[in-house]
């Protein structure tokens, strides 16, 4: 059978060995080759855009035509000429994607904020490089980045790009792999450079001293959240919200929106306005119309005689992407391998790999002056007697014999003599060489000092902090999106008439929830549950009450009691772990209902400990519906119960085979107000003793079992009667 010929054999083999052979190597070429972006801050395809541009000469001069730039670029790139040209355009300035844009562009190139904005062909748009892109192509050609072949093996291009300030995080970077994606939000380029400095004094820096929050091309406000923000510097996650600017002509009466969130643009914002209108869920607009020209996005939105418009943008911000999310997710290709970072790992990389580009530049230098003053020191030795240089020249009968002669009668080494045979006649006079020689000592001192810096850590650092100032006082222009404080944020409230019902809530064993209304549960009394399931708690409540649900993994997921569908009797209910959107194998262990935030949630754990927290530390300003660390859980905790205010409760203690009982009033428990807390020691513990329950008692049950109670704490209690009950 010929080689490469087709058969119908079928061919039986594991799939894992199918997978590794032909699945795996299209993974990480997609990974690794396309889709994330290396710590010099570029895709290859925006590298290899940019390198062709650098190598036709665009940093100076006139603009070529983009079609081109998209021509030369595929000698590197072999992905076709409109996947390059969509690349070129998301780079350009007037597209308006990046913070800090590389490609000055002449034409129509779209915008980023415009779903329906396109741009022109290659053929009519025109490019040339950004100011900016000097700073990412300096020393390229000396040796500081390491050179691989194109596709073919006919040219040779950089494996990264030797840029001199941290390019990866001053433009967003979205891309999506296969099994991965990156979502890297963009900062201000002078924050940034701010904090990398700082970081070569203190790596444990607090980043967010210098970094105020991202910085998108497109403006808007970002909503402050420092949680968030340090998580983003630390584990390079975090969800952040980022809403447009608007203002009201009250002349006109006109709202108008002329800076959007950058993951939406004015076409989403405007088709879902008009079908919210549609829908009769926003009455008070006239008309909405898409104004964006030459000065920028801009959507105006005509209001109705009468209109409140606070309230107005108060629904477009709840219900369109006029207030979006971002969600960072910083992956990143480094050494050859996918890598998730905080901002704070990615610029202690960033600083490495600048450092070994200076090191390699450096290197370079140094050899250029080491050959320059090995060649003057040469020819310092032939200055005085040049005529005896030119009487050997013309002595010698074979031009092979020139150098041998040059290297025996002035102690020339052969590089030395090539260069004295090679100066040219017009050169061989005493003005000529006694300028080249005056030339060794400032030779000397070059190199003294670059074998010095390159020797030197910290030496190379210095020079790289004065070259991002110098960036730094070039090009930072200033943020682009305001942040704002949450509080700060005005929620316009709708006025609207809410039917409040009475409810009942049961919480079952298998984490199962239903509220029922007390007509119901009259009609159907018999509770349905699960084989071995139970109720294990039942609250009066209405549909106005806030339901904190605590789980054994130390989280506390709130939900209004209207947002949780009813359920019958007769029905399972609602299941926790969906409608809460639970980790896997964490449970829901106890429930409160609270329409003020009032009382007290009391945790008791086997060292004795109990921590008596306010439930008002569990108010947030915002809707979030998750809390983590919402009591401590390096203890195990015995039970954990709630209280409207200071009463009593009852302890019980096992020691030596005896039960003891400790009947206090919670008012001499001091309350924390940190969630977190472990609280403080109530039972006295040892050894043989261990805390087996906690129960809250009524004023006639704390009457019957007075004879326990105690004053002070820490306390053993007292042994239990028959007789208590």
């Amino acid at each position: 059978m010929e080689k490469g010929m087709i058969t119908n054999e079928l061919i039986h083999q594991p799939i894992s060995d199918t997978l590794e052979k032909n699945y795996l190597p299209y993974v990480m070429s997609v990974i690794l080759s396309r889709a994330l972006p290396e710590i010099d801050g570029f895709k290859p395809s925006h590298r290899k855009i940019l390198y062709t541009m650098y190598k036709m000469g665009l940093l100076k001069g006139l603009r070529t035509k983009s079609a081109n730039v998209v021509g030369q670029t595929m000698k590197l790139n072999p992905h076709g000429d409109e996947a390059i040209y969509g690349t070129l355009v998301r780079l350009s300035k007037d597209n308006e994607s990046l913070l800090y844009p590389y490609v000055d562009s002449k034409g129509n190139f779209g915008k980023v904020y415009s779903r329906d904005m396109s741009y022109a062909a290659s053929r009519y748009t025109e490019v040339k490089l950004m100011p900016i892109a000097e700073e990412i192509f300096t020393d390229v050609d000396k040796d500081t980045v390491d050179f691989v072949p194109n596709y073919d093996g006919t040219m040779y291009e950089p494996s990264l790009l030797p840029v001199k300030f941290p390019t990866i995080l001053t433009n967003p970077t979205k891309g999506i792999a296969v099994g991965m994606a990156s979502n890297i939000c963009s900062f201000n380029l002078g924050e940034i450079i701010d904090a990398t400095i700082a970081l070569t004094k203190h790596p444990r820096t607090n980043l967010l001293r210098y970094i105020t929050g991202p910085d998108f091309p497109t403006g808007g406000l970002i909503l402050r959240d420092e949680a968030v923000f340090r998580q983003m510097m630390e584990e390079g996650t975090g969800t952040f919200r980022i809403r447009g600017k608007s203002s009201y002509s009250k002349k006109d009466n006109i709202i108008e929106i002329t800076e959007i969130p950058y993951t939406t643009t004015n076409e989403a914002i405007i088709d879902k306005t008009i079908q919210l209108i549609k829908d009769g869920l926003i009455k008070e607009i006239s008309d909405i119309r898409d104004e964006t020209g030459l000065a920028g996005p801009k959507i105006a939105i005509d209001l109705k005689r009468g209109a409140d418009p606070d309230k107005v943008l108060h629904r477009l911000y709840r219900d369109t992407t006029l207030e979006d999310t971002f969600s960072c997710n910083f992956n990143i290709v480094l050494n050859g391998y996918p890598a998730q970072l905080g901002v704070r790992g990615i610029l202690q990389n960033w600083l490495d790999f600048r450092i070994g580009c200076f090191r390699r530049k450096v290197r370079y230098d140094l050899r250029k002056y080491e050959d320059k003053l090995h060649l003057i020191q040469g020819l310092k030795k032939v200055l005085l007697d040049i005529d005896r240089v030119i009487k050997l020249i013309r002595e010698t009968k074979r031009e092979r014999d020139v150098i041998p002669r040059l290297m025996e009668a002035f102690s020339l080494d052969e590089i030395q003599a090539e260069f004295v045979a090679n100066i040219r006649l017009r050169n061989i006079n005493r003005e000529y060489i006694q300028n080249r020689v005056d030339e060794e000592q400032e030779l000397i001192e070059l190199v003294d000092y670059w074998r010095s810096v390159y020797n030197s850590d910290q030496l190379i650092l210095d020079l790289i902090v004065k070259e991002l100032r110098e960036i730094k006082k070039k090009y930072d222009k200033g943020r682009r999106s305001e942040l704002i404080e949450p509080s700060h944020v005005e929620i316009v409230e709708e006025i609207k008439v809410e039917v409040i019902e009475e409810l009942i809530a049961f919480r079952t064993w298998e984490n199962y929830l239903k509220l029922i209304t007390p007509a119901s549960l009259e009609r159907h009394p018999e509770q349905r549950l699960k084989a071995e399931d139970e109720i294990v708690q039942e609250l009066a409540i209405d549909s106005s009450f806030d339901l904190l649900f605590f789980s054994d993994q130390g989280n506390v997921y709130k939900s209004k009691a209207n947002a949780i569908e009813q359920s019958r009797a007769n029905e399972l209910g609602q299941y926790l772990p969906t409608i809460l959107e639970l980790e896997p194998k964490e449970e829901i262990v106890h429930m409160v209902a609270t329409k003020d935030y009032s009382g007290y949630m009391l945790f008791l754990y086997e060292n004795g400990k109990l921590a008596k927290i306010p439930l008002e530390s569990y108010i947030t300003k915002t809707n979030r519906r998750q809390l983590i660390n919402a009591y401590y859980t390096d203890e195990a905790l015995v039970q954990m119960a709630y209280i409207p205010e200071d009463q009593d409760i009852l302890i019980y203690r096992y020691a030596q085979q005896k039960e003891m009982l400790l009947l206090l009033d919670t008012a001499i428990i001091k309350e924390k107000v940190t969630r977190h807390s472990q609280g403080v020691q109530v039972v006295r513990m040892n050894r043989h003793a261990s805390v087996t329950a906690m129960d809250v008692v009524d004023a006639d049950m704390a009457d019957k079992l007075k004879a326990h109670r105690v004053r002070t704490i820490p306390s053993s209690g007292t042994v239990r009667k028959p007789f208590d009950r």
